[in-house]
């Protein structure tokens, strides 16, 4: 069959399973009309709001500028203790943009920023803080502008990409910027707009997974497999995640930023919030898995169009159980590589392993990371499963060459 036929002819060339076909096929209508319904109804049309006042904040009126000295804090014998909220310094920063462009002024370096390691020459934002009962207003430090290294670290990122995986890479990379789109653009405003956070996570992972998906690895049998795999899986992450939460007695508020989003947000469902971060959390490395074993399994059977069905999912497996040996250290170490300091710091306490595995930092982490396990160990036989049936059938041979003289009987 020559190259340039379109994907009309793949079903017969293939001799797919008709009832797989059907089946993965009315799934896959089913999935993209639930998944449109649920953009529209939890699409976000309006900032959040407690008691009918927005809690939406101006952002800083922050001005670009660059630290020409830097000097230490004088001591007034009230900082002599350690640690980072003791740290000070005195930078003098010229202001390089906005109405103030061209002065040179004082800004503390404290706490946090004191420690960044800041030098003279690195371009700072700061603001202009207005003076109380007739003082002199004063100028804060906002942020350095990491700018500069962050577009280089992308530029590399991307270069290395399209270097190495060419025109797939390519797609991969609009795949993630639509993810990001998706996350972003729809997400995290419904969820900050106290829509239910599991239907959140749900209908915004199936959308980023039907464009990733078929962005990155085009519109094929293949990856149709891998999609139903992911979706599946998802669901049944997500399911197993929220039993988790709620067996656990997670209130999902165990940190600073979650604490603070209560004070701002106290309106929002934190468990499921919890929930919908282990449905994210999991969800690139399940793509990684599906698609991988969904390829295999067609790769297999072109190595041997004589297996049966029952072969290829078991020589699927095979390959499958590999994966999922190496994957759930990428996972577990994912985990543990973002809550490094918490482990740090709750290894300092002198208490007995169960009491700190039972507290609500440690729990969470467990059940976010086992959670995602499980849905990923399952969602190699549901995908292997899937790409066994809709891929070619047994003993499926080659249409003869019309131009090649038959032998005589």
């Amino acid at each position: 069959m020559g190259a340039g036929h379109s994907h009309s002819h793949e079903a017969p060339a293939l001799g797919l399973s008709a009832t797989a076909r059907r089946a993965t096929l009315a799934l896959l209508v089913v999935v993209g009309v639930v998944t449109i319904a649920g953009l529209i109804w939890l699409w976000p049309i309006s900032h959040p709001s407690v008691g009918g006042s927005s809690m939406t904040a101006e952002g800083v009126d922050a001005v670009s500028g660059r630290i020409t000295a830097l000097a230490p804090c004088e001591d007034t014998g009230e900082s002599s203790g350690q640690g980072p909220q003791h740290a000070c310094q005195i930078a003098q920063v010229e202001i390089t943009g906005g109405p103030s462009a061209g002065q040179t002024v004082p800004v503390e370096l404290i706490g946090v920023s004191g420690l960044s390691g800041l030098q003279v020459g690195d371009g700072v934002n700061v603001a202009e803080v207005a003076g109380i009962d007739g003082e002199a207003s004063t100028w804060a430090f906002v942020t350095a502008d990491r700018m500069p290294v962050l577009i280089g670290f992308l530029i590399v990122f991307v270069l290395a990409v399209l270097g190495v995986a060419g025109r797939k890479g390519l797609f991969g990379l609009l795949g993630l910027i639509v993810a990001g789109a998706v996350l972003f653009g729809f997400m995290i405003p419904a969820l900050t707009s106290g829509h239910p956070a599991v239907a959140v996570a749900i209908i915004g992972s199936t959308a980023i997974m039907f464009v990733v998906l078929y962005l990155a690895h085009g519109i094929s049998w293949r990856t149709t497999s891998a999609f139903v795999g992911t979706w599946l899986s998802l669901i049944v992450t997500t399911g197993l995640g929220a039993l988790g939460v709620w067996m656990a007695r997670l209130s999902g508020m165990s940190s600073e930023e979650t604490l603070a989003l209560a004070g701002v947000l106290g309106n929002l469902d934190f468990p499921d919030i919890l929930t919908c971060s282990l449905v994210i959390g999991g969800l690139g490395v399940l793509n990684d898995v599906t698609i991988t074993q969904a390829s295999s399994v067609w790769e297999i059977r072109a190595a041997g169009p004589h297996l049966t069905r029952r072969q290829l999912f078991t020589s699927g497996m095979r390959i499958g159980r590999d994966h999922i040996a190496s994957t759930i250290y990428t996972i577990v170490f994912a985990y543990a590589g973002a809550s490094l300091s918490l482990l740090l710091l709750l290894s300092l306490y002198d208490q007995p392993l169960n009491l700190l595995l039972s507290t609500e930092q440690f729990s969470e982490e467990i059940i976010r990371t086992l959670g995602s396990g499980i849905g990923l160990v399952l969602s190699v036989p549901l995908t292997t499963g899937v790409a066994a049936l809709t891929v070619a059938g047994s003993g499926v041979v080659k249409a003869p060459d019309p131009a090649r003289p038959r032998r005589a009987a």
